[in-house]
């Protein structure tokens, strides 16, 4: 199993010197991935969680690239916010200049204001997701694409360069959703669900993924989850607590629950933190390097 960690790309810490003292701490302290996440318009919804300053991820991972020997992920990006044929692009050429170690983590994403900021329709996301997904996998596997589609059509596109990786990045499909395990099945390397119930994992998502497979006569993708940890002093009351909740016990005994489910990769998210704290760089690490312990 390899192990992520989520990069704070927002708030009041962040800029270039945090995000390069991320990448180095996180390669120093054994993990193998950094991700970040996405946004484009920080409208007020988007704010109450990600202020700004927020740092768009592809070009923050171009950036780091070199500057680091992780693997480089999206976590996730949001697939009807950019034009397929440039996220297409970009994956392609961020995949060529970090030598092959990007992850394309996806998502349709959850915030209304942003979608009407962006002139994209926020009902339409998940059929905007499908096909965007469908037209970048065209553009990734033929020197010269062609594609027709309800939303996005194009002929005869020079895509070069090729991604690295054959046939594509590993694509991370995330969301809980029918519709998003079933998109994992269909495009998906990896299902990456964000914040999970361990108990919902195994009893309900893990069947419905394994299902889902079985209806389009597919493999089941690798799981790939992110877990948000917040630990706490002392134990919190299971009726209250969520998967990666509480003291340093609690918190291993859902990382091992989640080990048994064989992910490929487990991605670790700090989400105890001030966005407007610019010292919190260490709070942050110490609650990292407590759980990486117990790994």
């Amino acid at each position: 199993m390899k192990l992520g960690v989520n990069v704070v790309n927002f708030g009041a810490p962040a800029g270039p010197d945090s995000l390069r003292a991320w990448a180095a701490r996180a390669e120093s302290a054994g993990f193998d991935i950094a991700m970040l996440s996405d946004h484009v318009a920080v409208t007020p919804d988007v704010y109450a969680v990600y202020p700004t300053p927020f740092y768009e991820p592809f070009t923050a991972l171009a950036w780091l690239a070199p500057i680091t020997r992780l693997e480089l992920g999206t976590t996730v990006a949001i697939v009807p916010y950019r034009h397929p044929l440039l996220t297409a692009r970009m994956v392609a050429n961020l995949d060529q200049l970090s030598g092959g170690r990007l992850i394309f983590g996806v998502g349709t994403g959850w915030a209304a204001e942003e979608y009407r900021a962006l002139s994209v329709p926020f009902e339409q996301r998940g059929r905007l997701t499908d096909e965007y997904l469908a037209a970048m996998i065209t553009t990734w596997t033929h020197e010269v694409a062609s594609f027709e589609g309800e939303y996005v059509s194009f002929a005869e596109v020079h895509t070069g360069p090729l991604p690295v990786q054959r046939p594509y990045p590993p694509i991370w499909v995330g969301g809980q959703s029918w519709p998003a395990i079933r998109r994992a099945v269909r495009f998906g390397t990896a299902w990456h669900p964000l914040d999970v119930n361990v108990g919902w994992l195994e009893h309900e998502g893990l069947p419905l993924l394994r299902q889902a497979a079985v209806n389009v006569g597919r493999d089941v993708p690798a799981l790939a989850p992110r877990v948000k940890i917040r630990l706490r002093d002392r134990a919190v009351p299971e009726a209250a607590r969520r998967t990666g909740e509480g003291d340093l016990h609690q918190i291993s005994d859902d990382l091992h629950r989640l080990r048994s489910l064989n992910p490929t990769h487990l991605v670790l998210d700090s989400d105890d933190f001030d966005a407007d704290d610019r010292e919190d760089f260490d709070r942050h690490w110490r609650v990292l390097d407590a759980v990486r312990e117990l790994l």
